[in-house]
């Protein structure tokens, strides 16, 4: 069975859920964002099991700020992002496991903004 949080709200930098349990977790929204499971974000996977992944799109100050929250169905949750983002479905089994054990981050590419001379 899957938990659904009896609280979730953004409450400064994090993500705040309250389980049935009474169990507090809170999550960093630029690990959240940068983490998105979303075939944009995270990739695409073929019948082979290769993941095609696009390329990393920049962020900027509002790609980590977090506007809106919506249930999906008794299993996730949709996060809208300040910068138009909202592709990805954050399952809550997911969310209260990375809450007890905190995920790696996958890297970030810079790519610099002017050519180099």
């Amino acid at each position: 069975m899957n938990p659904i949080p009896t609280f979730l709200a953004a409450v400064g930098e994090d993500l705040a859920l309250v389980w049935p349990d009474g169990v507090e977790h809170y999550l960093p929204l630029q690990t959240l964002r940068r983490l998105c499971p979303c075939a944009g974000c995270a990739g695409e996977g073929d019948f082979f099991g290769r993941v095609a992944r696009p390329p990393q799109k920049p962020y900027t100050t509002e790609s980590f700020q977090l506007r809106d929250t919506a249930p999906v169905g008794g299993y996730a949750v949709q996060l809208f992002w300040g910068d138009g983002h909202s592709d990805g479905f954050y399952p809550y089994e997911k969310l209260r496991a990375w809450g007890e054990s905190p995920p790696a981050l996958p890297k970030l590419s810079v790519s610099p903004l002017l050519p180099s001379l």
